[in-house]
């Protein structure tokens, strides 16, 4: 059995319309991470990542770089305290 781990992650700075959501999802979809992103209404990008601890470790350090065009300021993280047991990694709207 694999430790899985889940973090929600909330990332500012310039983060939309530069293909953040895009590049997180090919990102987590070759690392076989599961989860979401999507867009929040005050500018940021929040996504939930699921899978072995590692796995989200690397997820969540491609984060404070992000795609070319984007300028991240700031990386939160928090700790779920149970597992979703999401199936895929999906863009959510």
């Amino acid at each position: 059995m694999t430790n899985n781990i889940q973090l929600k992650v909330t990332i500012t700075g310039r983060v939309q319309g530069v293909y953040y959501r895009a590049e997180t999802k090919h990102t987590a979809d070759r690392l076989g991470v599961k989860g979401y992103v999507k867009n929040l209404s005050n500018g940021s990008v929040e996504a939930v990542f699921e899978g072995d601890a590692e796995t989200v470790r690397q997820m969540t350090d491609w984060c404070r770089k992000g795609p070319a065009a984007a300028v991240v300021e700031q990386v939160q993280a928090e700790t779920a305290d149970a597992l979703s047991n999401f199936k895929t990694f999906e863009i959510r709207y």
